[in-house]
């Protein structure tokens, strides 16, 4: 494994997202399996002492997941990892974005780190993560190619 060979920065284009719904957040617990009743009865998460119903953790985060690949194919992905830091309440509007903070050789391969994030409108952030993608070996030079 190599170190570190370039430090650069590059923006992804960011993912805007409309405002999470309630009926988004019943299909994500059926897409998904995770039927806590915080994240879709109103009675529930008032008993736990929440305003209102929020988005599960990771439907944020396969949001973030649809940010790298929009940018580069699913197979070029080698690591992807999260940390939530808040929660996003229901019609939240999430932003997601990423910044590639560095390249790296790694058995012949071109890897670009990114820092990447979901924020809210008021500028709340709900996630950090982390990605590590396979990129073309000419990369950054075709950064403007692959953004869009």
């Amino acid at each position: 494994m190599g170190g570190m060979a370039e430090e650069t920065t590059v923006e992804l284009p960011p993912l805007s997202l409309p405002p999470i719904s309630r009926a988004a957040l019943a299909l994500f617990a059926g897409a998904s399996g995770d039927h806590n009743p915080i994240h879709i009865d109103l009675d529930n998460a008032r008993s736990a002492g929440f305003d209102d119903v929020f988005a599960h953790g990771m439907l944020s985060m396969a949001y973030l997941g649809r940010l790298l690949t929009g940018w580069m194919p699913q197979s070029a992905l080698r690591s992807f990892s999260v940390r939530f830091v808040a929660i996003t309440p229901v019609h939240g509007r999430p932003t997601c974005t990423g910044e590639v903070t560095g390249i790296e050789d790694v058995d012949g391969e071109r890897r670009a780190h990114l820092d990447l994030a979901v924020v809210l409108a008021d500028g709340t952030v709900t996630l950090r993560g982390d990605a590590v993608v396979a990129v073309p070996p000419d990369f950054p030079a075709r950064a403007a190619d692959t953004a869009g």
